[in-house]
């Protein structure tokens, strides 16, 4: 018996030492991560995406004449911190999902910030416009349009995003493919902010938020296809 708890104990030995000499051997050659190549390769998507987006904005829609008196004005700046907020948190969600196991996406609680000072920033607005000129203040003169270029906008983002994710090792599909959706859309909005010459708080709350919405959807659709490795 003795020499039976003897051998086994030698057989679990061995064995123990050929696997971490196979681990050795497998991670000999393997070359050093750089530390920051994920956040670099997921920006280099973003970037190159954005480009493309601010050319069609350029080339077709075409930038407002007044941008540069435009820029001086509070409307403008509000709704660039309106998308650039989103569009930061989204990318940060897109880092964290983009690893096999994905970290805690507990911080995303933040986005509820900008939504809720641009709801507080709607709110006086209807405080101090008559109530006749509610629904032109909500529509604006773009509402039907808006939406939908924003999510045009969105395309060539959210296929950089993809080329920055598909190399990498995302595990919880849809929610990669939502929140790489809704930093296109933020990131697209943010661009569109050139050409859209609408200032309401409320106009922007609902419309700019709604193309946004329709990109995270989208790519929540589209994560399980496209983001399998």
């Amino acid at each position: 018996m003795t020499g039976l708890v003897a051998r086994r104990m030698t057989l679990t030995a061995t064995h123990s030492m050929n696997t971490e000499q196979l681990i050795l051997n497998l991670s000999a050659d393997v070359p050093r991560v750089y530390r920051h190549a994920l956040i670099e390769r997921i920006a280099s998507g973003v970037g190159g995406g954005a480009l493309v987006a601010l050319t069609l904005v350029v080339a077709i829609l075409g930038v407002r004449p007044d941008l540069q008196h435009a820029m001086q004005a509070f409307s403008f700046w509000m709704k660039w911190a309106y998308t650039i907020s989103l569009g930061a948190g989204a990318l940060y969600a897109v880092i964290r999902l983009s690893r096999p196991t994905p970290r805690s996406l507990c911080g995303l609680w933040l986005l509820a910030v900008p939504i809720l000072l641009l709801i507080g920033v709607g709110i006086g607005e209807l405080a101090n416009t008559p109530r006749s000129e509610w629904l032109t203040l909500w529509q604006g003169r773009s509402w039907k349009v808006c939406p939908w270029q924003l999510l045009t906008l969105a395309v060539p983002i959210f296929v950089g995003l993809l080329w920055s994710s598909h190399r990498l090792a995302p595990t919880r599909l849809h929610a990669a493919g939502a929140a790489a959706g809704l930093a296109a859309g933020a990131t697209a909005a943010t661009i569109y902010g050139l050409h859209c010459a609408e200032v309401s708080a409320l106009f922007v709350l609902t419309w700019y938020s709604l193309g946004m919405l329709l990109a995270a959807a989208a790519g929540a659709m589209l994560g399980p296809r496209l983001l399998r490795w």
